[in-house]
């Protein structure tokens, strides 16, 4: 019966992928493909991965990326473009999808700093493979509109890298107060 519970557990990471295709897509269909490496989407990736493989880490970074990803969605595609259900699944299906696991998999106290390393890993990838006019993860240049407030794009990044550690130390820190890790928990899971 457990190993049966862990396999449709394992499975639900088929949702998150299915979320991911949707988006590729419709991105391949209306041209800007490297708009799949922005975090929300590519978190679908992260996220299908943690589940098929049972990755505690790997789960709860993408988890926690749901929260900005939905809030940044919402602001700055939902308000500004026309409403496309492949992104409405990629966000709003995986935020349900991670905090669903989440009620089993926990939220442990260094959770975020998962979450950062996957953010400064994909700002690498952006950097390298998306092109420069569709800034994606803003890793090409000073976010529109804050301009004459850095001097530089580095400036406008260590700033920026540095709030976002910040965020996601509080989502992490308010995950782990909802869904903590109890004591022995983690060493359980670890020895089967």
């Amino acid at each position: 019966m457990v190993e049966q519970m862990n396999w449709r557990f394992r499975l639900m990471g088929l949702l998150p992928l299915f979320f991911f295709l949707a988006q590729a897509f419709h991105y391949w269909r209306v041209g800007g493909v490297g708009n799949l490496f922005w975090m929300c989407n590519v978190g679908n990736v992260l996220l299908a991965l943690g589940l098929f493989l049972y990755h505690r880490e790997l789960i709860r970074a993408a988890a926690i990326w749901t929260i900005p990803g939905l809030g940044l969605w919402i602001r700055y595609v939902l308000f500004e473009y026309d409403f496309v259900i492949s992104s409405a699944l990629a966000h709003v299906g995986g935020i349900v999808v991670a905090l669903i696991v989440l009620r089993r998999v926990r939220m442990d106290r260094i959770a975020w700093v998962y979450a950062l390393v996957w953010y400064l890993f994909m700002q690498v990838v952006s950097r390298l493979v998306t092109a420069p006019v569709l800034n994606v993860n803003v890793a090409h240049r000073i976010q529109t509109g804050w301009e004459n407030a850095f001097g530089s794009y580095w400036r406008f990044w260590i700033v920026m890298a540095s709030l976002v550690a910040v965020c996601l130390w509080a989502i992490g820190f308010v995950l782990s107060w909802i869904w903590p890790v109890h004591s022995g928990e983690e060493i359980a899971a670890a020895d089967g």
